[in-house]
Order: structure tokens, then C-alpha cells, then sequence
């Protein structure tokens, strides 16, 4: 591990946690603008969602120094982890992505297509020359295998009796299949648990806290990235 990649990493990381707070503020705001009215925008799975003065609100509270410290803590993990190999470009950028992605859906509960298919994209794409570099154009194979897999098991889960995943979570599992499938597939199961478990202590915590009620919809975005995050830091 060389320190001043892990150190470059993480400056990339924070100048791109910067970015994420103002590039997610356009899609907060496009939300906002379609909600604009007497009544509140329905969110997923029927429930009220935050009124367009509530996703302004609840954007403010992500504060770009957190985004920040998030992206250089994020970047600085991955480029500890796995070094210099080939893939981590691509991993950076599906992990920049990735922080405009759960600003927007800790506002607003959304996970905008435009985001989605440019992690899905630009992580696919950035694998390319990773495999050419390896020698193992077959793996692209296994990452991609890796993203169908991801997709239909969420799917099924998104299925299920009283669940509240949106299809917009099942997107973005998808495409971080890609990258983990990559990696092999312990690693693409390891990331398929790992966010439940993120989840599930985030929920308890704010129950204990009294923060919000069995019934709150809250956002699975930050706990998908989250957990893809932790499983490629332990492959």
C-alpha cells in the first residue's frame, strides 16, 4: 500500500464529495419542482414523501464538509484496499457517483435514473481497460453476471409482502454488481448482505433515538453503497 496513493486518493475523494453536494441539489430541486402544491409529493409504497420545503430542508442538513469528509474517508479506504490494481479507477468513479447518490436519497428518497446509469456506466466502461490490463477479458464476463444476479435478487426482495425497496434500489444494485461481481463472487454475496445489516443498525439506532417510527420511509441507497463499500474493502 503506498501512502501517497492512498493519500492522493483521498484528496481526490474529498474534492469529490464537494462536487456531490451541488450536483445532487439539481436533482433535490427537480423533485421539489414537481411537487411544488397544496399537497405533498406521494413518495414510494404510497407514503408521503417530504414536501418540496422539507427536501430543501433536509438537503441543507447535508452539510458539504460531511460530503466531504465522506468522500475522502470512501476514496482513501478503497485506494488503501486494493492498491494500484487496474479496476480502481473504476471503483473511484462508481464510488464518486455513489455520493451524489445517497445526498439525493437521504433529501428526498429518490435514486434518479441519470445517476444510476452513470455508476452502471461508468463502472462497466472503467472495468474494460482493467481487464485488458489483467490479461482476463473473461471476468467482464463475471461482472456482469454479477449485476444480473444482484438485479433479480432484488427484485425478488422488492417482491416480497411489506417490503420498501423501491425499483430504484434494485437499479442501483445492479449496477454495483458490476464492480463486485468483478471481484468474485464471495465478494458480490458479501455485498448483497452487507447492506441489511447497515441498514438494520441505522434503523435501530434511530428508533432507540426516538428519531423516527416503525413506519418512516427512509432511504436504502446510502446503506447499498454503504454496504458495496465494506465488501470491496474485505475482498
Amino acid at each position: 500500500m503506498s501512502t501517497g496513493l492512498v493519500a492522493g486518493a483521498a484528496l481526490l475523494g474529498a474534492l469529490a464529495g464537494r462536487a456531490a453536494v451541488p450536483l445532487a441539489h439539481r436533482f433535490v430541486e427537480g423533485s421539489a419542482a414537481r411537487s411544488d402544491g397544496p399537497a405533498d409529493h406521494v413518495g414510494p409504497h404510497g407514503d408521503p414523501a417530504r414536501s418540496a420545503h422539507g427536501r430543501r430542508a433536509a438537503l441543507s442538513k447535508v452539510g458539504r464538509g460531511a460530503a466531504v469528509s465522506a468522500g475522502a474517508v470512501v476514496f482513501g479506504g478503497l485506494a488503501a484496499a486494493r492498491g494500484a490494481e487496474p479496476a480502481l479507477p473504476a471503483l473511484l468513479l462508481v464510488a464518486a457517483v455513489g455520493l451524489a447518490l445517497a445526498t439525493v436519497d437521504l433529501a428526498c428518497l429518490r435514486l434518479p435514473n441519470p445517476l444510476v446509469g452513470a455508476a452502471a456506466l461508468g463502472g462497466g466502461l472503467g472495468l474494460v481497460p482493467a481487464a485488458l490490463v489483467h490479461g482476463t477479458p473473461e471476468r467482464l464476463l463475471t461482472a456482469l453476471a454479477g449485476a444480473a444476479v444482484s438485479f433479480a435478487a432484488y427484485v425478488l426482495l422488492a417482491l416480497l409482502p411489506g417490503a420498501r425497496l423501491g425499483f430504484g434500489d434494485v437499479k442501483l444494485a445492479a449496477a454495483l454488481g458490476l464492480p463486485l461481481g468483478w471481484l468474485g463472487w464471495p465478494t458480490l454475496g458479501v455485498g448483497l448482505l452487507l447492506p441489511h445489516v447497515v441498514n438494520g443498525v441505522v434503523v435501530l439506532a434511530l428508533l432507540a433515538a426516538r428519531r423516527v417510527r416503525r413506519d418512516t420511509p427512509l432511504p436504502f441507497g446510502p446503506a447499498l453503497l454503504a454496504g458495496a463499500w465494506l465488501a470491496v474493502l474485505l475482498a
